[in-house]
């Protein structure tokens, strides 16, 4: 009987770091689908599920984490180590649980936005399709204070414009070395074929109009006065990023018109490397906003 109840003491003892490590670990799914009718196509998306998410029947926060040019929805799971990171900051108590959802904008035609024809409508995609499903499908809170938009380059410009548009729906945007749009109207045309992957052949006034529309700096300086604290703002540019001088000139632009935010040039470039290191800063800002002080 003692050797019975040694042996099936060590089994629980052998079996406690196994039972406490998959509590702790949450679970990324890299190769997701949903049909879009607007699209006419079906879109991929990522998604980082928190350690307790199996376990519990709770509902959960939700950061949306736009990718850059050139990835996709798989890009924040394999170069930005989201689950190790996200993980790590969720055990150590630096952020709170919380769904995050990785869309993939480099299908078709890449970027975040309708382009100027109207033709690649994804910015009308993710608001009217990609949302209300991701926050029916999955345990998440509905409110905006438990909603956040965050990205890197392109996504960082995608950051800027979903939370400038829509400042209803996120409690905070964290921009990370951002794509800020044409720093001029003069620029414009160029930016669009370089990110549309074909000539525009819009007017001079649609041009403009889209411009006006896609361009931080444009939307920073005539936000309106009741709008100016509606998002909590976290912007982050290496000093030796070639977007710098875009983040910057948002940077002053949000003081001018006495927009509260926080700005962190650190040192570093355009890598991933910067942006893992972003990260953990970016769980625990927006957590900020989930918590209820």
């Amino acid at each position: 009987m003692r050797k019975q109840y040694i042996i099936g003491f060590l089994t629980v003892i052998m079996l406690f770091p196994a039972a406490l490590f998959a509590q702790t670990t949450g679970s990324v799914m890299d190769n997701l689908t949903l049909k879009s009718k607007i699209l006419k196509d079906n879109r991929k998306y990522s998604i980082y599920l928190p350690p307790d998410y199996d376990s519990s029947k709770r509902s959960y926060p939700v950061l949306y984490l736009l990718h850059g040019a050139g990835d996709d929805q798989t890009g924040w799971v394999q170069f930005g180590e989201v689950l190790r990171i996200a993980d790590k900051a969720i055990n150590e108590g630096t952020a709170t649980p919380m769904v995050i959802v990785m869309p993939d904008a480099n299908t078709g035609q890449r970027g975040y936005f309708n382009d100027v024809t109207g033709e690649w409508r994804y910015e009308d995609f993710f608001f009217d399709e990609f949302m209300p499903y991701i926050e029916k499908e999955y345990r998440i809170k509905g409110e905006k204070r438990f909603r956040a938009v965050a990205g890197l380059s392109m996504g960082g410009g995608g950051s800027f414009m979903y939370a400038l548009h829509r400042p209803d729906l996120f409690s905070s945007a964290c921009p990370l070395s951002a794509a800020v749009g044409p720093l001029s109207l003069a620029d414009a045309k160029t930016f669009m074929e370089r990110i549309g992957n074909k000539p525009v052949t819009a007017s001079d006034e649609a041009i403009e109009a889209h411009y006006r529309r896609h361009s931080a700096l444009e939307l920073i300086a005539n936000m309106p006065e009741d709008q100016k604290k509606a998002v909590r703002w976290y912007i982050d540019c290496g000093d030796d990023d070639f977007l710098f001088e875009g983040n910057a000139l948002a940077h002053i632009a949000m003081r001018k018109n006495e927009i509260p935010h926080e700005f962190r040039v650190r040192d570093g470039g355009h890598t991933w490397t910067y942006w893992r290191e972003a990260l953990p800063t970016v769980l625990s800002f927006v957590s900020d906003a989930f918590h209820q002080h």
